[in-house]
C-alpha cells in the first residue's frame, strides 16, 4: 500500500518572499522611516495573502503587483505623515541607517541597500516634495520604472507623472549648491577629534559660517527644538553637550552611505549624526537622538 505524499512547499512562496528586500528598499526611500517601511511591507504581504489562491494565480507578475500595492500604501502613509509631523515635538529627520554589515538588529532581508539615493541630504530634500512627486521620482529616477508603470501605480496620466518627476528634480537642483567642490576626505574625522578635544576654534574652522545643525529628539530625549544656525553657535552647542555627558564615546561610522559620527553612552548608541560637506567645510549636520529611530544602531551594554 502506498502512503500519500505530503504536500511540498508552495513554490510561489519563495518567489513572493524574494521580493521583500526590494520592497523594503523602495518603502524606506519613499517614507524615510524604517519602522514605517516595515509596516508598509507587512501590510503589502497581508493584502497578498488575503486573496484566494485563484486570485493570486491570476496575477501575471506578483513582483509588479507587490510593488504597486506597496507604492500606493506609501502614498497614503506620506499623506498622513504630514499631519503627524506637524504634531511631532521638535525637528523631524529621516531615520539614519548603518551600512548593512553593521546592522545590530533586523533580518538581512530588511537591510536597506545604501547608494546615492539614500544619503541624508537627499532624503531631507525628498521631505520637501509632495507625496505624488516623491513616489513618481523614486519609482522612475531611482528604481527605473517606466512612466507607463508609474502612471498605473499612481492612477494618473503619463504626462502628469512626467511633470511630477520633473518638479521633483527641480527641487533637488535648487537644494544643491551650484558647482559645489568635492568634499575634503577626512573632514568628519577631524571634526570628531576637535569635538573630543573641546577645541572650539577648530570646530568653528571646520564648519561653514552659515552651517545649520538639526537635532531630532522626538520629545523623548533632550534636543534643540529648532535648527541651530551659524558655526559658532553649533560649536558651542556641541561643547555644551560634551560637558553634560561625561564618558561619551564618539565613533566614526558610515551613516546612510556617507561618513558620519555615532555617540555612545555606556555602550548604547544615543546619537547618530550625518553630515553634508561642501569642499573643506561642513554645511549641514543632522543628528538623530530619538531612540525609536536608532534600533539598527542599538547595542545593549554588557553586564
Amino acid at each position: 500500500m502506498t502512503t500519500p505524499s505530503e504536500p511540498g512547499p508552495d513554490p510561489s512562496l519563495s518567489v513572493i518572499m524574494s521580493e521583500r528586500r526590494q520592497l523594503i528598499n523602495l518603502a524606506y526611500r519613499l517614507v524615510g522611516s524604517l519602522a514605517d517601511a516595515e509596516d508598509v511591507v507587512q501590510e503589502t504581504y497581508a493584502r497578498w495573502y488575503a486573496m484566494t489562491p485563484q486570485q493570486q494565480e491570476a496575477i501575471r507578475s506578483p513582483g509588479a503587483w507587490l510593488t504597486t500595492v506597496a507604492s500606493r500604501i506609501c502614498l497614503d502613509v506620506l499623506g498622513s505623515a504630514r499631519a503627524r509631523r506637524e504634531r511631532y515635538v521638535g525637528e523631524w529627520i529621516p531615520e539614519p541607517l548603518p551600512k548593512p554589515s553593521e546592522w545590530v538588529t533586523a533580518d538581512p532581508a530588511d537591510r536597506v541597500t545604501l547608494d546615492e539615493s539614500i544619503n541624508m541630504a537627499f532624503l531631507v530634500v525628498l521631505e520637501s516634495m509632495t507625496p505624488a512627486e516623491r513616489v513618481a521620482f523614486i519609482l522612475h529616477d531611482v528604481f527605473r520604472y517606466s512612466f507607463a508603470e508609474v502612471a498605473e501605480i499612481l492612477g494618473r496620466s503619463q504626462v502628469a507623472c512626467r511633470q511630477l518627476a520633473s518638479s521633483a528634480r527641480r527641487r533637488l537642483r535648487e537644494a544643491q549648491a551650484p558647482a559645489a567642490p568635492a568634499a575634503r576626505p577626512g573632514i568628519v574625522g577631524d571634526f570628531k577629534q576637535a569635538w573630543e578635544a573641546k577645541d572650539i576654534k577648530a570646530l568653528i574652522g571646520l564648519l561653514d559660517p552659515d552651517a545649520t545643525a538639526v537635532i531630532d529628539g522626538g520629545g523623548l530625549v533632550s534636543a534643540g527644538l529648532r535648527p541651530i544656525e551659524g558655526s559658532e553657535q553649533i560649536a558651542r552647542y556641541l561643547l555644551a553637550i560634551a560637558g553634560m555627558s561625561p564618558g561619551l564615546t564618539i565613533l566614526e561610522r558610515t551613516v546612510n552611505g556617507q561618513p558620519g559620527l555615532v555617540a555612545q553612552q555606556d555602550g548604547v548608541t544615543v546619537t547618530v549624526a550625518a553630515f553634508d560637506v561642501t569642499g573643506d567645510r561642513i554645511k549641514h549636520i543632522w543628528a538623530v537622538r530619538n531612540p525609536e529611530k536608532l534600533r539598527p544602531w542599538t547595542v545593549q551594554p554588557q553586564p
